[in-house]
């Protein structure tokens, strides 16, 4: 194994906002960007994840998504209200966002062109792939490959996490750091599942590093919205040709398995892997399979 050689945090002025990046290993090697979710920054991208990556002859690309970490907090804009959200969902009412998902991923693809990439291998999890999904459909040409990660289509008729998931998930986030991250922990702790180990002190420490870098309900807010706010991608994806991964865990409280299994089934030039007992994190013990089957399919 090589020692991963990282970037500082660097900074790119693209679309109209600054993007937060850091890179790994060689820049002469296969680039690969990592899109992470929503709520969550660039760290949560595991830096031995990363290592191995390198290991396997990539140069390895992480980013804060705009409204989260270090990149640029849109405090201009204004969040939609919970009502307008209610009435978007139960009544298919038009929702007003300062931007959706292409948005984010013409921000994805301003970056690359910012690191002089022509084209890449684009993994995203959750939010990020599904970000990933509207490059790989906006920007085809920019796409070596494709990992989506516990993610969806955006087809409002797949199945929904359970009503207990998504009232904690919305909740608003207690504004005092240890409330904060006794909630964090707690939420991790029923996304990540019970068949991995849950590795407290390890989640504590990066909740803890993630609160110090950031912390912006109104933009994670933002977000949410993004996604509720963009169409459903399913025929959009029957026209992406690019070697594909879908993978995801069959006991992902979140975004239930079958939303997995419709991403594959949406896209032409797939494949599937289901990891047994994954909820929805990225757990170390999956991590090789995982990586595996993006090194299979960009090779």
């Amino acid at each position: 194994m090589t020692e991963v050689n990282n970037s500082d945090e660097l900074f790119a002025d693209v679309n109209g906002i600054t993007l937060c990046y850091q890179t790994f290993g060689d820049p002469k090697g296969k680039p690969l960007l990592l899109i992470m979710g929503l709520a969550t920054q660039m760290i949560h991208w595991d830096p031995r994840f990363c290592q191995k990556l390198v290991d396997q002859g990539y140069w390895v690309i992480r980013f804060d998504n705009r409204d989260i970490g270090k990149s640029t907090i849109l405090h201009d804009q204004k969040k939609p209200t919970f009502f307008s959200v209610a009435a978007n969902q139960f009544f298919g009412k038009k929702l007003h966002v300062p931007y959706n998902l292409h948005t984010m991923a013409s921000d994805a693809v301003a970056l690359l062109d910012h690191l002089n990439i022509s084209t890449c291998h684009l993994v995203g999890v959750s939010m990020g792939g599904m970000i990933a999904q509207c490059v790989a459909i906006d920007y085809a040409s920019r796409v070596a490959s494709l990992t989506s990660i516990m993610s969806t289509t955006g087809d409002r008729a797949l199945p929904k996490a359970k009503n207990a998931v998504i009232l904690k998930i919305l909740q608003p986030p207690p504004k005092e750091t240890q409330a904060f991250l006794r909630y964090s922990l707690k939420l991790w702790k029923m996304l990540h599942g019970k068949h991995f180990k849950f590795d407290k002190q390890k989640i504590s420490q990066l909740l803890q590093h993630a609160r110090e870098r950031s912390f912006n309900p109104d933009g994670v807010w933002r977000q949410t919205c993004a996604i509720l706010a963009s169409p459903d991608r399913t025929q959009a994806l029957h026209y992406v040709k690019v070697p594909s991964l879908v993978i995801h865990g069959d006991a992902d409280p979140l975004v239930p398995v079958e939303c997995g299994i419709a991403t594959a089934a949406a896209l032409q030039n797939s494949e599937l892997m289901i990891i047994k007992g994954m909820g929805h994190t990225l757990p170390e013990e999956a991590w090789d399979q995982m990586i595996n089957g993006i090194v299979k399919l960009a090779n």
